[in-house]
């Protein structure tokens, strides 16, 4: 059943109103782990919400977030960032995030190349590379805070760094990946309140709270069904509650009797 969920909604066309429809700009990997990086950590709240985010900071950088960060001197950034409130996060969380993602283009070349000096500092480890990614980014501002870059090593899911990964790294019709240095097999559920009521749904997590064990739960559960991918059906699922002819009460109908789906896709 979960197959042909999979079958039936991760199809390109289907993306929109997901934040991932922004990496379909970018052909060149460097400037689309930028913008991936941008969208999935504005990816909270209403979704009109983080559309309008997301493209205020993206739509001035054109086709080349990467080259136009990397060249951008910090007076550029907080210019950029003038103004600037997506719910909590306000223009000087924004301007880190930006400081430093033009930071590690310069001096590493990409952001895939900051995360695989992660893994081999940490023997493998996907969690322990995303600290390390983490406080690459947050290092030219000297902050140890940003409400856009959750901490790794707290119990946060960190749902927003995960969906990053999971764009970058799984490539099909939804994710346009373009990194090679892990594989899905590694990567964790993007774990949030929606996911998180889905896999409760499934009996896939017996956590009360979306947090770092659920998500780690719920991998595992989706780990027992497709090994080589276990966030495969992430998109799928999630657009129960996303789109307004789909509801919860319809996967569970879906999933507990294999009834038809009320919508033509």
């Amino acid at each position: 059943m979960l197959d042909s969920l999979y079958e039936i909604f991760n199809k390109r066309e289907l993306a929109y109103p997901d934040p991932v429809v922004f990496l379909y700009r970018y052909p060149r990997m460097i400037d689309r782990e930028a913008a991936a990086l941008v969208a999935s950590a504005l990816a909270y709240g209403r979704v009109a919400q983080i559309h309008a985010s997301v493209a205020r900071v993206l739509d001035p950088l054109y086709d080349e977030p990467a080259r136009r960060l990397a060249t951008a001197s910090h007076k550029d950034l907080r210019d950029h960032c003038k103004g600037f409130r997506h719910r909590f996060t306000g223009e000087e969380d924004l301007f880190g995030l930006l400081a430093g993602i033009g930071s590690a283009m310069r001096k590493e070349g990409s952001l895939q190349a900051v995360f695989k000096k992660g893994l081999k500092t940490t023997g493998g480890n996907t969690t322990g590379a995303l600290i390390y990614l983490r406080n690459r980014l947050l290092g030219p501002t000297g902050r140890s805070k940003n409400t856009l870059l959750p901490d790794p090593q707290a119990s946060s899911a960190c749902k927003r760094l995960h969906l990053f990964l999971k764009w970058m790294v799984r490539s099909d019709d939804i994710d346009p990946g373009g990194w090679r240095c892990l594989q899905p097999s590694q990567l964790i559920v993007p774990m949030d309140v929606h996911m998180h009521r889905i896999c409760s749904c499934l009996g896939f997590t017996a956590r009360k709270s979306a947090d770092g064990v659920s998500a780690r739960e719920a991998t595992e559960s989706f780990r027992s069904i497709c090994p080589e991918d276990p966030v495969k059906y992430d998109f799928a699922l999630t657009r129960f509650g996303i789109r307004s002819d789909l509801c919860m009460d319809d996967l569970k109908k879906y999933l507990s009797n294999n009834t038809s789906l009320p919508v033509t896709v």
